[in-house]
Formats: C-alpha cells, structure tokens, sequence
C-alpha cells in the first residue's frame, strides 16, 4: 500500500530533512524509525524536497509503501504523533493511489522567508526570524521581485554544481509587511539548492539600496553566483505547501 502524508517540523535542531549517514537527526530519519516501529516493517520515505539544515515546515509532503495496509491511518495518526519528538507533526495521513511520488509528482512549491525588520529582537520568534535592524524599501524589492518572475536559469541564484537544468518556473513572489515583519513569499515549479534563501538576500540588499532592482537581470543573464546577493541565515525559510 502507498501513503501521502503532510508534515510539519521545526528545523531548528535538525541537520535538514534527508537521512545522513553520520547522523540519525534529520526529519526523514526519525520518521522513517518511528513509522518502522510502529508498522513493525522497515519503511523508506520520500519526501518532496530536501529542506536544510535549520529549515521548517508546514506543509511537507512524504509518501511511503507498506507491506500491509494500515487498517485505521487516524488512529495511526494519533499513535504517530504520539511516538514523534515534539517538533516533527505528522497532519495529515492518507491512502493514495500506487503511483504516487511526493517528489517526482509536485507540480509547485510555496516557500516563506520571514525578516524582523527592526533593531529590537523579536526574542520569541528568534528561531524562525531572520532580524535585519536597518530599513528596507518593500518598493524597490518588489520592483526587483518582478523582474524574476517567469521562467529563467537561476543558476546565478544556486549554490553547488548539477548536471540537471538550472531553469525554472517562478510563478509569483510576494512581499507582504505588517509592521516589521516582512514576509517573502515564492510559488514556483521547483527550487535550486539555496536558491529561495539567496534569493531572498539579493532583494534585501535592494531593500537596504546595497544594489539596484535591475541587478537581478545581470545575475540572470551571467548566471554567476558571485554577482548574487548573501545567502539569508537558514532559520527565516519555511516549506509552506505543496501543490501537486
């Protein structure tokens, strides 16, 4: 039997999302012991994307196969959440058809980056904020936001090397403040490794007038990482949703 599952975890204490060899403290490795001892079969999880090391979520999607259909998934939702440390919530549990891949079949992911935009910490929250105590100018990062949208090589936006197309799909990016806090919303069809937290310091340092709006057409155009904004601290960025 095939399983969808929404997640949600805090990053804070976890080295990212994908099973490490030197470490059993990734999301995927304590889910994939916890749903093992529970079903009392080895189970492999596939999540829709990796997250990083310090980065949340509230809309995580895994599948994983069983040998044996579970006869109650509420109730094995309760049981689940149970036996999980308190920062990784298992949401939502479902039956879903044979073919289902959480990552081969997402059509489109949401992120949020959150800034403090204040010189006051905002204690609480320190943990998924990232404090930028200087001003920003929401206009001129959303004029910059709006020169990205489409599809493009955002390999000038990405760290480390691949042999798979760098090109795609940024559907909207959305920059809403209440007060001070800014928060940086992107829906597209896939994301680069670091590419929304790079990304994300590129238009703030437009928000600080480090660098113009039309800079970003540069980075586009050269597809050097170099000509990029820094990478914002991996504690703002959450995985918010999953469309598939």
């Amino acid at each position: 039997m095939n399983y969808k599952m929404t997640v949600q975890y805090d990053g804070y204490r976890y080295a990212g999302w994908q099973r490490q060899g030197n470490t059993d403290q990734t999301i995927q490795a304590r889910l994939e012991k916890t749903i093992s001892a529970l079903l009392a079969e080895p189970v492999s999880i596939q999540g829709s994307g990796r997250t990083d090391a310090g980065v949340h979520a509230l809309g995580q999607v895994a599948s994983f196969h069983t040998e044996l259909p579970i006869r109650d998934c509420r109730q094995f939702l309760l049981d689940l959440n149970e036996a999980l440390p308190s920062d990784i919530a298992v949401i939502r549990l479902d039956a879903a058809s044979p073919r289902f891949h959480a990552r081969l079949n997402a059509k489109e992911k949401t992120y949020r980056y959150s800034v403090w935009n204040s010189p006051i910490p905002n204690v609480l929250e320190r943990r998924h904020q990232y404090q930028m105590p200087a001003p920003l100018d929401d206009e001129a990062m959303r004029t910059a936001a709006s020169m990205l949208l489409g599809i493009h090589d955002f390999a000038g936006f990405s760290t480390g090397h691949t042999k798979k197309s760098t090109v795609r799909h940024i559907r909207s990016i959305q920059i809403k403040r209440k007060n001070e806090l800014v928060e940086f919303y992107f829906t597209g069809n896939g994301f680069l490794h670091n590419m929304v937290r790079i990304l994300t310091g590129t238009l703030i340092e437009v928000g600080l007038h480090k660098r113009p709006p039309e800079s970003v057409l540069e980075i586009l155009e050269s597809k050097d990482r170099t000509l990029a904004g820094f990478t914002a601290p991996a504690q703002g960025l959450c995985l918010m949703e999953v469309n598939y």
